[in-house]
């Protein structure tokens, strides 16, 4: 793979000097670009620029005093099926992919997510709590996540510098808690929610035992349902509203664990609003929601804005975390660049949405899906993002129900083969520079087909991340107080730009 280099060469200095008084303040401006495009660029560092001098040049103002909500982090999820595909890997192969994840040449993720018991991505159904009727637990293990799932979240730790945040979410109870007693479908019966609270406890305290804290939990993945496909238990706003106010909030924080965040909902945004009402309608209710989870199945061009917004109205301060996505209903393209740009890709909805909803599922590039929503939910209030699966396999599994996906990282294990997809590259124009403490920043573009978003690290570099869906190269201006660079995006491109500015006063002689 084409590692990230960590030997920085900064671009685009410029000097800008205002007299006035007795001194003089010098600002200075530098900038470094990465871009990835279809024309080849791989997060590639851009040196060379064309910019348009006349009036044709797309203007970017960044103004950093306006602030907005604080950045948790980007990443993607460790399920078994990744895990169980690395060790299949060498151990060379292994560590790439993970430096490739998790190191300072690579990705940098710093927010995850994991499944609790068994998932889509498992390579069977199995739960913690097996043994019918033990409703203190006292059978509870993890086990079933020794072999591969812990090993890899540890690899990882190892490897990762700064550390990275972990969400977990259930899809289903154990059957025998369950009205249907099944892994498919069904509801939690009220009789069991004592001991489902304890579950959540008991797989915390296990976890950090291994080493693994837990930063946060969704209450369930896919309250709504997913069409009694896999593993999935369905909650009403009210009823999940209800478990977590009456006994999951208060039995992690009776049992030390009150620091753990609890995500509700965690399914698509076109529900948003009703669950949001019933999580905050009340202080009451609202007092162990540290935020809400969702995922973007629900159009493959749609952001929904209007609920993004209305979620931060109605819980301004409370985590937004975007918790699942991926290129879903697809078997990967192998080492072909050129699919992940082309309008070719379809999901679930194209085949299978209702009528009144197939409009949301038209077909959709790969890349600008990613680009697109990740650029859309940070300028909506989301301070998290986590990608679906960080390894698949070139069928786009393992699944124990075939229902295949795309990763960003692909591998063929029989012939101990990488390949980083053009997913893997958009991720990183994000997880690798926006790191967790910054705060979006405010913007103006003066054309809206060049996307845009910005913040600022905790370090004081800004960070300003351009889309560009059009098949033309685009000149821009980017300003910053009294600074100005001017630079050019590809055609069909994502664009970083890491500006670091200093500002110095200097006496003048005599």
């Amino acid at each position: 793979m084409k590692l990230i280099k960590t030997n920085l060469l900064w671009l685009g200095l410029l000097t800008v000097v205002i007299l006035g008084g007795c001194g003089t303040n010098i600002s200075e401006m530098k900038v470094e670009v990465f871009e990835t495009s279809a024309s080849g660029n791989s997060l590639s560092k851009r040196t060379n620029f064309s910019p348009s001098a006349d009036r044709t040049a797309i203007r970017i103002s960044i103004q950093p005093e306006e602030k907005f909500q604080e950045i948790t982090g980007f990443g993607g999820a460790f399920t078994e099926a990744s895990a169980h595909l690395l060790n299949q890997m060498s151990q060379d192969k292994r560590d790439e992919i993970m430096e490739a994840y998790f190191g300072e040449s690579g990705a940098r993720y710093s927010l995850t997510r994991t499944h609790m018991n068994s998932c889509d991505f498992s390579l069977s159904n199995y739960s913690y709590a097996e043994v019918p009727g033990d409703t203190e637990l006292s059978h509870f293990s993890i086990e079933p996540d020794l072999d591969d799932l812990i090993p890899m979240i540890k690899s990882a730790q190892e490897v990762s510098k700064e550390g990275f945040r972990i969400l977990a979410s259930p899809w289903t109870a154990p059957p025998w808690m369950k009205d249907n007693n099944a892994y498919v479908g069904g509801k939690l019966l009220p009789e069991n929610h004592n001991s489902w609270a304890l579950f959540f406890s008991k797989y915390i305290k296990a976890y950090q035992e291994q080493g693994i804290p837990i930063w946060g939990v969704t209450v369930e993945n896919e309250p709504l349902g997913n069409g009694n496909n896999w593993e999935s238990m369905h909650y009403t706003p009210k009823e999940m509203t209800d478990f977590v106010r009456d006994y999951l909030g208060p039995k992690l924080k009776t049992d030390g664990f009150g620091e753990v965040k609890i995500l509700g909902y965690d399914q698509n945004r076109e529900h948003l609003n009703e669950w949001i009402d019933a999580m905050y309608n009340s202080e009451e209710n609202a007092q162990y929601f540290d935020g809400t989870a969702i995922h973007w199945y629900a159009s493959t061009y749609e952001v929904f804005p209007d609920a993004l917004q209305y979620a931060h109205k109605k819980a301004p301060g409370q985590h937004l975390i975007q918790s699942e996505a991926c290129v879903d209903a697809e078997i990967p393209h192998w080492q072909e660049d050129a699919w992940y740009w082309e309008k070719e890709a379809t999901d679930w909805g194209f085949d299978w949405a209702l009528e009144k909803d197939k409009h949301l599922h038209p077909k959709y590039v790969p890349v600008y899906r990613y680009a697109r929503d990740i650029i859309g939910c940070l300028n909506n209030w989301v301070d998290g993002w986590i990608d679906w699966n960080m390894v698949l396999d070139r069928q786009g599994g393992p699944n124990w129900f075939k229902n295949w996906c795309v990763a960003p990282v692909i591998v063929d294990p029989e012939q101990n083969q990488v390949y980083y997809t053009p997913l893997f590259y958009t991720l990183s124009h994000f997880s690798r520079y926006i790191r967790p403490g910054a705060y979006r920043v405010g913007f103006e573009v003066s054309e809206s087909d060049l996307e845009v978003t910005a913040a600022e690290n905790p370090d004081g570099s800004l960070i300003v991340v351009l889309f560009n869906s059009t098949e033309q190269s685009r000149s821009y201006s980017l300003e910053i107080d009294d600074s100005l660079f001017s630079g050019d995006i590809s055609g069909q491109a994502i664009q970083t730009l890491v500006v670091k500015r200093t500002s110095l006063i200097k006496k003048q002689d005599g």
